[in-house]
Order: structure tokens, then C-alpha cells, then sequence
């Protein structure tokens, strides 16, 4: 289970050691000059396709598979067709999805670059109004890092790549658009959404619905965003009982727990400084399908939920439970617009489902509508002097 954190931790442990055997000046100077080879080549791209004054960048983790890039093109595609006059551009945050996906690994290669890089040259093209929106689903670990590190590092200039009068104008000219289920009024909104779904409408006639989230670890509940689970659960409970809404890394909500709750009883959730008991009469459902409540089906869907061979799948769990479990589906009509992936076996996350993808939208065009007022965001430069 959890196949993506073996990786992540074999690969810190080989830029660790390769920290502790290449400290000359050297090595100092070639990663320097690969820095500046990576700034130039995103330089480039926003160069080439700059056709506005008014950009907008869509920050996602990430990911390794082709199904995760189908989906990202399709979410480009759509902010293009609902945001004329506006440019476009997609950022990963993780190193290793950015360094896989260039190295084509099972498919084409592909360049995504990080969001420091992308605003790097967003300012050196002399945009005007910035959107940074985050396709998190929380407002979480990585949502901070977006808002907290790398929009807050562009607003103060970190690197001293742009003019103080570049800077004064963008005071009040950029804008986070926040993730997914930012308030709990969003939760309400996705249950209502994913309850119309066709697929899932089809699946609840048949039984058990279970949504699996990421979740932050235990301890690090940034901006609450924990809670937003539980939110989501009880909206989508209130519809129909067959929901459940479990996740990969947040304490009470693994799959057993799932399990736990289908199988009835009340139990206490301690979420940061929120504390809440939940009762739940026995399913005597004998059918399940799963799917991930994530932007994308990836790493985690495919192993974490839907690995058969994984004895500690969501899926193999399901069944062990006597819960007769499917996790692909074929006959999900908005799949993936690739004509080869028609009639497989499918995941469908929430960047594929179109009504999903305008609640984002909905919270660009808030960030939007924020520019040019005290909302937007302040850049030092202008501050008074005393």
C-alpha cells in the first residue's frame, strides 16, 4: 500500500546522498547554471505563447501517469474556453511528477515546470493580472505551500528578478484562487454535484458509494482542511446513506474505519481543535464502487484504492469484507476524450467530471473579481512610508 511513498523516499534518499558526496564549487556551479537553463526554458514557453496582459496559473501536485495528463489537458482546455483574454498555464508542484513526466516514463515526454519558475517568468513577461489557482481538493499542506511559498516569494520578489515599478503594479493585481472544498459551503456544493453524477447515481442504486481523499497526516491540519471530509460525508449522507467518505492519510478515516462505519456504530472524530461524534446505522449493502476524491485518478487511486494484488487495497479490503467491490468502471460516458480509452476499464477522478472542474472555476472567477480591490494581494513595495 502507498506504492508513491516507497518512491518518494528512495528518491530522497538518493538526493541526500547525492547532497553528501557532491559539495564542490563544481557542483555548486553546475547546479547553478542547470537553474538557469530551467528558468530560460520556461522563459521561453511563456514567451512563445503570451498573447495577454492577463494570465492565469493552474497549480496541480502532480503526477506520473497518462491518465493524470489526459486529465490536466482537459482542465486546461476548459479555463482557455471559459477565460478568453486570459493565458493559460499548468504548474506541478512535485519534483518527482515534474522529473518523471519529463523523462516520458510509459509515454511521451512532457514539460510542466514548477509554480516558482512559471511566476519567475510570468513576471519577467510583464503580465499585469496574476490568477494563481490551486487544484487541490483541501486546503491543505500542498495548497499552503502554494499560497504560503510560492505566491507569497513572487509578491516580495525573493530573487530580485523584477523592477520595483513592475512590482507596485501588481499591487492588488494578484489573486489565489482557492482549492476545491475551501469552506464548508463548497463541501455542500460537491455533494450536491457528485450526487447527480450519472455513474454514481447508477452505482447508489446498486449500494456503497466510497469517495477515497488524499488527507493531510495526523498533526498537520492546515487551515482545517481535514475537516472538509467529514463535511463532504454528512452532505453527501444527507442525500444517501449508502456514502462514505474515507481517506489515504488522515487518522480515523483510513479504510478500515470505512469499513468500520458501514458496518454501524457511533464513533468520535478529533480533527485540529474539532471534536465530533458520528453515528451510523449498519449497510447491509453487499456492492461497493469506489472512487477517488481527488483532481486525478493516479498513484493513489490505482494502487492505494483499486489494487487487487494489494492485500491492503481499498478494494481487496472491500471484498474481504464480503462487499462485492469494483473500483474501474466501463461505462462512464465522459471519460477520457482519447478514443483508445473508450470501452476499458476506467477511474474517473474529479478533473474528469465537468461539473467538478466549473466549481474550480467558480473559485477563479472569485479570485478575479478580487483584483483591483483590498482582497487582492499587497506587494511591499508599496507600502507606506513612515
Amino acid at each position: 500500500m502507498n506504492k508513491i511513498k516507497f518512491l518518494m523516499m528512495a528518491m530522497m534518499a538518493f538526493v541526500l546522498s547525492a547532497t553528501f558526496t557532491a559539495c564542490s564549487d563544481d557542483d555548486d556551479d553546475n547546479v547553478q547554471s542547470n537553474y538557469v537553463k530551467y528558468q530560460e526554458a520556461v522563459n521561453k514557453t511563456v514567451n512563445s505563447q503570451k498573447k495577454s496582459d492577463k494570465v492565469i496559473l493552474l497549480v496541480a501536485f502532480g503526477s506520473t501517469w497518462e491518465q493524470a495528463y489526459d486529465t490536466f489537458d482537459q482542465i486546461v482546455s476548459d479555463y482557455k474556453a471559459g477565460f478568453t483574454g486570459w493565458d493559460v498555464y499548468l504548474s506541478f508542484s512535485s519534483a518527482i511528477c515534474i522529473n518523471n513526466a519529463r523523462a516520458g516514463e510509459n509515454v511521451a515526454p512532457k514539460d510542466y515546470y514548477d509554480p516558482e519558475h512559471w511566476l519567475t517568468a510570468i513576471g519577467l513577461a510583464g503580465y499585469k493580472q496574476v490568477v494563481i489557482q490551486s487544484l487541490q481538493v483541501i486546503p491543505g499542506e500542498e495548497y499552503r505551500r502554494v499560497r504560503d511559498t510560492y505566491v507569497k516569494d513572487f509578491m516580495n520578489n525573493r530573487n530580485g528578478d523584477f523592477t520595483d515599478s513592475y512590482m507596485k503594479s501588481l499591487d492588488l493585481n494578484v489573486a489565489v484562487g482557492t482549492p476545491l472544498m475551501a469552506e464548508e459551503s463548497d463541501a455542500e456544493q460537491l455533494a450536491k454535484v457528485l450526487n447527480q453524477e450519472a455513474d454514481v447515481k447508477a452505482a447508489l442504486a446498486q449500494g456503497i458509494v466510497a469517495f477515497m481523499g488524499h488527507g493531510n497526516p495526523e498533526g498537520y491540519d492546515y487551515y482545517g482542511g481535514n475537516i472538509r471530509y467529514i463535511q463532504l460525508e454528512e452532505q453527501l449522507r444527507a442525500l444517501n446513506e449508502n456514502f462514505y467518505v474515507g481517506t489515504v492519510d488522515m487518522a480515523d478515516t483510513y479504510v478500515d474505519n470505512v469499513l468500520e462505519h458501514i458496518a454501524g456504530g457511533e464513533f468520535t472524530y478529533e480533527i485540529g481543535d474539532i471534536k465530533k461524534t458520528v453515528s451510523y446505522a449498519a449497510n447491509g449493502a453487499k456492492k461497493a464502487q469506489l472512487y477517488p476524491l481527488m483532481s486525478i485518478a493516479g498513484d493513489h487511486a490505482h494502487n492505494d484504492m483499486a489494487d487487487e494484488d494489494d492485500d491492503e487495497s481499498w478494494f481487496s479490503m472491500f471484498n474481504a469484507a464480503g462487499i462485492e467491490t469494483q473500483a474501474y468502471e466501463t461505462n462512464y460516458t465522459a471519460a477520457c476524450w482519447k478514443k483508445y480509452k473508450q470501452g476499458e476499464g476506467y477511474i474517473p477522478a474529479l478533473g474528469e467530471r465537468r461539473a467538478v472542474r466549473q466549481l474550480w472555476m467558480n473559485h477563479t472567477r472569485e479570485a478575479i473579481s478580487k483584483l483591483g480591490t483590498e482582497e487582492a494581494m499587497s506587494t511591499p513595495t508599496t507600502a507606506p512610508e513612515e
